[in-house]
């Protein structure tokens, strides 16, 4: 059973920054998703098992950066310049193989929530 954690949401005012952090029991493809209030989950980042290749949405691309320490278990989403559109609950989610969407990620975390004020 893979068990992802997320950690590091909270509240934050626009223009400022957070690291979300993920503890995955495994080395999978990682993805980041978020979902505000409303509307469908959406992807925000993804990262291979090895570091490799990274891919992200148009709307946070320069922006977010997702990174791994596989040594950790953990896998990274640096939000910088973060706006009100950012707000949303942010889920890490594990993968078998190299896809965007959430479909075909199996295993999931609980989520934390990301609430920006402007």
């Amino acid at each position: 059973q893979v068990q992802l954690v997320e950690s590091g949401g909270g509240l934050v005012q626009a223009g400022g920054s957070l690291r979300l952090s993920c503890v995955v029991s495994g080395v999978y493809a990682v993805g980041w998703f978020r979902q505000a209030p409303g509307k469908e989950r959406e992807f925000v980042a993804a990262i291979r098992a090895s570091a490799s290749t990274t891919l992200y949405a148009d709307s946070v691309k320069g922006r977010f950066t997702i990174s791994r320490d596989n040594a950790k278990n953990t896998v990274f989403l640096q939000m910088n310049s973060l706006n009100a559109e950012d707000t949303a609950v942010y889920y890490c989610a594990a993968a078998r193989v190299w896809t965007t969407s959430p479909t075909n990620y199996v295993y999931w975390g609980q989520g934390t929530q990301v609430t920006v004020s402007s």
